[in-house]
């Protein structure tokens, strides 16, 4: 089974941005000084208001003030966080993530504004400006910015930090391999269960039983890892990024980080794991044959033959997150033409495989087992919570599978050149109330530091600007409450989708710059928002 875990699921964060809002000291009239600027062409909003709690005492702004991450598509786990949540995950892969703050009043008008995290910023002292340091002349400023390094004009470097996930194996096909701590347990369950039946086979082994079986139990996760190495060969070779490979309690996952681009290539990328696996079971027949069946080999020969088997034809049953559901996926894909129309029909097949499988399973083995014996009672419970396990598994995967589905369905509304706020640059020395005034002027609502040629020097964070009072922003300089560019921070605003969330989370921030591909500064996005606008997205139907 393979579960395709998005790069990063986008966690939960506010419905709207606010609406427009004047700032009470604007005056009515337009500093001279911004007449000649290049106006910025990102989307017209309110500038940055005072939103938010204040900071007691009416010191300067707090510079601990929780930031928001970025939104992330693992977690069939996602990452795992499969995709999340499956697992990881989608990815995986997650740390926990508490979204922005809560709309907090206005600091000055009372009105509701959107909360929002900060980051530390130690880049500049807070010092108190004299009275030469306010500017009666703004400069004007080229919107330009200088990318250092990276992809191109505005795009981050591509770093994708290492998933985790349990012991790292090794790198088959440059894919990590890891080993779930819950394997440990289940290695534990097959030795000792395995253990019981070469008691009755072969007595003469003794204690040396169970050695034999913890080495049945590592050949049968062997034959589980081939099986997930076909699906992870036929996704390289369909150019389909692998985030890992891990060995679970219930088997493998390979954790395939994009969807197929046609449902051919879905319906192979799901057989070729059971085709392997029933190739794997000929293979041990084959190799049964001249062995003596009572002899250790014998046995473990005779095993690893049955459980390859039953493993193809478990994960050839038609429901999603089964490899047989994805097949399913991919002929529904191909008479609908829509992917989600095949996800929905082999998700719904899966929860009902789980139900007859909770039901059917115990039914099942007790009438097979019905003339053998003594214990019938404790097998009858042992195969309850088995397929009790395996329902829930199941029942789970299938839910897993319609929200990944939901988040690639929505993932193209997710644009930054739509989400950017459009940015006022200003100097290092302007007086925050003065910064507050361009921007409500201009309508915009964030604040771009530059340099005395122009150049984007590093952001305001709408956070700090939260935590200063009415009264002492003409005190605060811009470059006390801003955090400093790095390559990182500045996105491409043609970036959407995936490519956004992807270069959102290798660079975590609360504010980026977005740039043109010449390198022109179009604005400034929020991690906040890109947050919102997928919540939002996220509630509309299918």
């Amino acid at each position: 089974m393979d579960v395709s875990g998005g790069s990063g699921q986008p966690r939960s964060g506010n419905d709207e941005s606010a609406g427009p809002r004047a700032h009470p000291t604007a005056p009515a009239a337009d500093d001279p000084a911004d007449a000649g600027r290049p106006e910025p062409t990102g989307p017209t909003d309110t500038g940055p208001t005072a939103t938010g709690p204040q900071t007691p005492g009416g010191g300067a702004p707090d510079p601990d003030t929780p930031s928001p991450d970025t939104p992330s598509p693992d977690t069939p786990g996602p990452q795992e966080r499969t995709p999340p949540g499956p697992g990881e995950t989608p990815d995986a892969t997650a740390a926990a993530h508490d979204g922005p703050g809560r709309d907090a009043p206005d600091a000055a008008t009372g009105e509701p504004g959107p909360g929002a995290g900060g980051e530390r910023d130690t880049s500049a002292p807070s010092r108190t400006p004299s009275d030469g340091d306010r500017p009666s002349e703004a400069p004007r400023h080229r919107a330009e910015a200088h990318t250092r390094g990276g992809d191109g004009p505005g795009r981050p470097p591509r770093r994708r930090p290492e998933p985790g996930g349990g012991l790292l194996m090794g790198r088959p096909f440059g894919v990590p391999v890891y080993v779930a701590p819950s394997w440990f347990l289940v290695a534990a369950l097959i030795t000792w269960v395995f253990g019981g039946q070469l008691d009755r086979v072969l007595p003469e082994l003794g204690a040396a039983r169970y050695l034999v079986s913890l080495f049945f139990a590592v050949a049968f996760y062997a034959s589980v890892l081939v099986h997930e190495l076909a699906h992870t060969v036929a996704a390289l070779r369909f150019k389909l990024p692998v985030r890992r490979i891990q060995l679970q309690f219930f088997g493998g996952v390979s954790e395939i980080e994009k969807e197929a681009e046609t449902p051919g290539r879905e319906f192979v990328l799901a057989f070729v794991g059971p085709l392997l696996s029933l190739v794997l079971s000929g293979i041990f027949y084959a190799a049964l044959l001249p062995v003596e069946p009572d002899s250790v080999a014998g046995v473990l020969l005779a095993g690893l033959m049955v459980s390859n088997l039953i493993v193809a034809v478990f994960n050839l049953l038609p429901g999603l997150p089964l490899d047989g559901g994805r097949m399913l996926r991919a002929v529904v894909w191909k008479i609908t033409g829509k992917p989600m129309s095949g996800t929905v029909a082999a998700a719904w097949v899966g929860r009902a495989l789980a139900i007859a499988v909770l039901i059917g399973l115990p039914l099942l083995t007790q009438s097979l087992g019905s003339q053998s014996a003594d214990d019938v009672g404790m097998d009858t419970v042992m195969d309850a919570l088995l397929a009790a396990i395996l329902a829930a598994i199941i029942w789970t995967g299938a839910g897993n599978s319609l929200r990944m589905a939901r988040l690639r369905e929505h993932l193209p509304e997710l644009r930054a050149r739509a989400l950017t706020r459009r940015a006022v640059p200003v100097q290092a020395d302007t007086p925050l109330s003065e910064a507050l005034r361009r921007a409500n002027a201009s309508g915009a609502r964030a604040l771009v530091v530059v340099d005395a040629d122009g150049t984007p020097a590093s952001l305001v964070r709408e956070a700090a600007i939260v935590g200063v009072p009415e009264h002492r922003r003409p005190w605060v300089p811009v470059s006390t409450l801003a955090q400093d560019l790095t390559d990182g921070m500045r996105v491409s605003a043609e970036l959407s989708g995936e490519e956004l969330l992807d270069a959102l989370r290798a660079n975590p921030a609360t504010e980026y710059l977005v740039v043109e591909e010449t390198g022109e500064i179009y604005g400034v996005l929020s991690a906040a928002d890109v947050e919102r606008a997928f919540v939002k997205a996220m509630a509309r139907p299918s």
